[in-house]
């Protein structure tokens, strides 16, 4: 199991889905103790994702974990998008995960709460597009 998740990271990592800003609201973060710099775009029409993309550099994490999200995002209203980005939270700190199904190819990344400084790599791209997604409250 382990080969095939390594082998999803490696292909969104070498074929990324849905990279290039087509110019909708955008989200910038930097990690700077490891040089991933992602910017993720989102255009939300009626509470729905219809469009995600990401452009930036990184490590393969970081790249890959991008492409994954922004395949999993699209068409999912804001509600279900935020049970996946929790969902995933819960797989990367090591916790049990409410719907892996749901995850789909982000269950490659599992077994990166086994690296602690590979954490960040893993979300900073799903911390940016939570922030697209806006406050709860709003």
């Amino acid at each position: 199991m382990q080969e095939l998740y390594r082998q999803v990271i490696l292909d969104h990592y070498k074929n990324p889905r849905f990279k290039g800003l087509k110019g909708f609201n955008q989200v910038h973060l930097r990690n700077p103790s490891c040089g991933d710099d992602i910017t993720m775009e989102a255009k939300i029409e009626d509470g729905v994702v219809k469009e995600v993309h990401h452009d930036g550099s990184g490590c393969s994490i970081c790249c890959a974990s991008a492409s994954v999200l922004c395949e999993l995002m699209h068409d999912k209203n804001i509600e279900q998008a935020r049970d996946l980005l929790a969902d995933y939270y819960r797989l990367i700190r090591g916790e049990k995960v409410l719907q892996e199904e749901l995850l789909e190819e982000a269950m490659a990344f599992q077994g990166i709460s086994q690296f602690p400084a590979r954490i960040k790599c893993a979300t900073i791209a799903w911390k940016a597009f939570e922030e697209l997604l806006g406050d709860k409250d709003e």
